[in-house]
């Protein structure tokens, strides 16, 4: 009399675009007897490419992907996908509020560090295979202080500003939009991102959209 089958493994498709990284994560992975990878993909283009073919159950993916689409962007493709679309884990050095918050907003179903160790790395696979979601202690941390902070204060110039950098604007399209220099742009822009506590552009419009300061 036979016992129950064995569950079948989770399978993988690894996307970091430093191929050493790629080599440690895959010796890793495959010291897990419930981990299967299927596939690496060193680009973003190459992840979706990879997950249409292979059907992972879950995409292991890194934030900064050199040349083309970036992880949020490819984690926003692949999410985007039909019910059978892949559980994207995502796993990187970047913990900066606008990262995590990019990354969920794409869909990420889960937001590890590598700082971690390898058997948490294997619980959070498992947990992402299964659609619940997963973070790291110090990303926790930074997702429950934004959602008990208040929503910061922004005057009037600088929500118009912050409406024209979601456009797509840059600082001289602005100043001619609002009628004001490009030095008076750059010094709101600065206070802008002091206040979302971002240091770039895309950081300061993921904030504003998920803290609904747009509109």
């Amino acid at each position: 009399m036979t016992g129950p089958a064995a569950p079948r493994p989770v399978r993988i498709l690894v996307c970091d675009d430093h191929v050493v990284v790629r080599a440690g994560l895959l010796a890793l992975l495959d010291s897990a007897p419930d981990i299967e990878v299927v596939g690496e993909a060193g680009t973003g283009e190459e992840a979706l490419a990879l997950a249409s073919k292979l059907a992972p159950d879950v995409v292991l993916m890194d934030l900064q992907l050199g040349e083309g689409i970036d992880g949020v962007e490819t984690t926003r493709r692949l999410t985007a996908g039909p019910g059978d679309a892949p559980h994207v884990l995502v796993l990187t050095t970047y913990d900066t509020d606008a990262d995590i918050t990019r990354a969920i907003e794409a869909g990420a179903t889960g937001y590890l560090l590598k700082a971690e160790r390898p058997e948490e790395l294997f619980a959070a696979i498992q947990a992402a295979a299964q659609g619940r979601t997963t973070l790291s202690p110090p990303v926790a941390s930074r997702v429950m202080a934004r959602m008990r902070s208040p929503r910061p204060s922004l005057t009037d110039r600088e929500r118009d500003i912050l409406a024209q950098l979601a456009q797509g604007l840059g600082n001289r399209d602005i100043a001619r939009a609002l009628f004001i220099s490009e030095a008076t742009v750059k010094t709101h822009l600065g206070r802008i991102y002091d206040k979302l506590g971002v240091d770039t552009r895309a950081g300061a419009v993921a904030v504003a959209k998920e803290q609904r300061l747009l509109g």
